[in-house]
């Protein structure tokens, strides 16, 4: 059974949040104080946290944060439930390491979709250990039990999401993928097209795999379409180039 631990200190929503998870067959733990909150997921090491932002003497971002850099705790997908809802707070919730992102008020089933759906792509398999797709081409190698990368012989560690969204370009390289394929196949739903999750997670990837973020050469935005991975068919790097 899934243990998922639940950081909110509004106790109408954690009690709402925390019964229907375990009505849905999880066992659930809680707490309203996001200090005692990583504690709790450092002891427990649940499959999954659903995180508030707005916590006393600690906030949800910092938090989130601070399991990230922790190696106990930095593949433990995280969902932010919150009441702020504005773009730039969803940017820095990812920025802060978030998997998800939920806005209050929020309807049950949607949750509960969104923990299926982050369950079911950190099942330590990922989606592309499950199928016999494409997972080397020119200078890239994916490594699905390890969520790395081989980029040109160097091993690049990838967060589950990261992993996942190179994965779906990967099996369409040189092609546009739009982003209504990107959620559906590594959110695993369709959150009204949220375009500035996947833009958000494109910029982290291309930190670790362009020699030159700002100007990518290898994922590439198609204004208006998508995102396209074109690769090089041969894994020699270019005279010059460090990644």
């Amino acid at each position: 059974m899934p243990r998922i631990l639940v950081i909110d200190d509004d106790p109408a929503i954690a009690d709402l949040v925390a019964v229907n998870l375990e009505m849905a067959g999880y066992d659930v733990s809680q707490t309203p104080d996001g200090v005692k909150g990583q504690a709790l997921a450092l002891q427990l090491l649940p499959d999954l946290i659903v995180l508030d932002i707005m916590l006393p003497k600690v906030d949800g971002f910092t938090i989130c944060q601070r399991l990230r850099r922790d190696q106990r705790t930095a593949d433990i997908p995280i969902l932010m439930l919150t009441a702020l809802g504005q773009t730039q707070n969803k940017v820095e919730g990812f920025n802060a390491g978030a998997d998800d992102y939920l806005t209050k008020p929020f309807e049950i089933e949607e949750m509960l979709a969104r923990v299926r759906a982050l369950l079911r792509r950190t099942d330590r398999i990922p989606q592309a250990a499950k199928h016999s797709e494409i997972l080397s081409y020119g200078p890239l190698t994916l490594v699905p039990e390890r969520f790395e990368a081989i980029w040109f012989d160097e091993t690049v560690k990838l967060t589950h999401l990261e992993f996942e969204l190179l994965h779906c370009l990967l099996q369409r390289h040189g092609q546009t993928v739009s982003p209504s394929d990107i959620l559906k196949e590594v959110w695993g739903y369709d959150p009204n097209d949220d375009i500035e999750t996947i833009r958000v997670h494109v910029r982290h990837l291309r930190t670790k795999i362009e020699p030159d973020p700002r100007h990518p050469k290898y994922i590439k935005t198609v204004y208006g379409a998508g995102y396209c991975l074109e690769l090089p068919a041969s894994a020699d790097r270019v005279v010059g180039e460090s990644a």
